[in-house]
């Protein structure tokens, strides 16, 4: 099922409720679900390949942690931000100002301009050291596990 957007965020909480939550595509909801978005978001940080190690490995701690407490939707939170730590760092990357369309209101509602590719091998190496961290979480058998045991509970379709 695809991420439910009309849910009342500020006034959910999904430990308390984790029948509401959807995976849904990608990093959808990762900066919207509470109050897992207030326990990660601190330690997500990306500028420097140092920083982007010290930031993926203390989300991909509290993975584990959520996994250890089978919170399904701590683990992926915790997910989504190491797949978005590697998606926003790739972009700045690629695009040293991190916006890869060309703002220009005349363009608006037609195909937009992609900027140059500029290739910043310092992101590059912070991407890197996200993704990999992204791939040992999302391969986890344990979080394909709760994955698969909160899509039975939660997001299967029952027959009309």
């Amino acid at each position: 099922m695809p991420f439910d957007y009309s849910l009342d965020f500020k006034n959910i909480d999904f430990r308390q409720h984790p029948e509401l939550y959807r995976v849904g595509k990608g990093e959808q909801g990762v900066l919207l679900v509470e109050p897992y978005k207030s326990e990660i978001l601190p330690y997500w940080r990306f500028k420097t390949p140092e920083i982007a190690r010290e930031s993926s490995e203390k989300i991909y701690e509290m993975f584990l942690v959520y996994l250890k407490q089978d919170d399904f939707i701590g683990a992926d939170m915790a997910r989504k931000f190491i797949q978005m730590g590697y998606t926003r760092s790739r972009r700045y990357a690629n695009h040293k100002t991190g916006r890869k369309y060309k703002q220009n209101s005349e363009t608006s509602g037609s195909k937009k301009e992609i900027l140059p590719y500029e290739e910043d091998p310092v992101k590059a190496e912070s991407a890197a050291i996200f993704k990999a961290k992204w791939i040992q979480a999302k391969t986890n058998e344990k979080y394909q596990e709760l994955l698969a045991r909160h899509k039975q509970m939660y997001e299967s379709i029952s027959p009309l």
